[in-house]
């Protein structure tokens, strides 16, 4: 088991015990491939764990079938790690804004069931994927996002995956990666393939 130490030790009277299994709100942002990736692949350090997973799709169309989901769906219900319940909020592509006022609605009934889930403890890690869009549109308030994660119950962890993701939600949270794009296949003309995109 890798011993990670800290590059400084808070004057908080915790013990490292206590501190070690604080939750944990993650950021994945910027431009590059892999946000949602990285993502699923800490939900499944989750499900190894044991723990519930509830994964929020906001944006992405229902119709888009990804990888992922068909395999921690099946993981979910081997019984040998923790449960997966897969929630699809979008009606359209991420970064192209169709049918905005059904995707605003399908996008704040997400948030709604989150915030339930948060507070009825449901879940112990959730993927809010593609969140920082309705975030960075104005369809969800952020200071309302960041009371409710510093308010949320227990051990549960969130990680929050998108492109653009405000500032204060940056400084709120204990892990942020910036995704930045050096090179893709897109720039040469050439489509997502299976596998590499879904």
């Amino acid at each position: 088991m890798p011993q990670g130490q800290p590059t400084t030790v808070p004057d908080d009277g915790l013990t490292t015990r206590q501190r070690r299994t604080q939750p944990v709100l993650a950021v994945h942002t910027g431009p590059g491939k892999g946000k949602s990736t990285a993502a699923f692949g800490l939900a499944l350090r989750a499900w190894n764990q044991g723990w519930p997973i509830g994964v929020f799709q906001f944006v992405k169309s229902a119709k888009w079938k990804v990888g992922e989901e068909h395999a921690l769906r099946v993981l979910g219900g081997t019984g040998e790690g923790g449960t997966v319940a897969w929630h699809k909020m979008g009606e359209g592509w991420s970064w192209v804004q169709r049918d905005i006022a059904d995707s605003e609605e399908a996008a704040r009934e997400g948030w709604e069931q989150v915030k339930r889930d948060l507070a009825a403890e449901t879940y112990r890690f959730y993927v809010l994927d593609e969140f920082t869009y309705p975030l960075h549109w104005g369809w969800i308030d952020t200071d309302e996002v960041l009371a409710v994660m510093k308010d949320r119950p227990g051990n549960q962890h969130v990680v929050i995956t998108g492109r653009n993701a405000p500032q204060p939600l940056l400084d709120a949270a204990d892990l942020v990666t910036e995704m930045t794009k050096v090179k893709h296949p897109m720039d040469a003309g050439r489509k997502g393939q299976r596998g590499i995109e879904w």
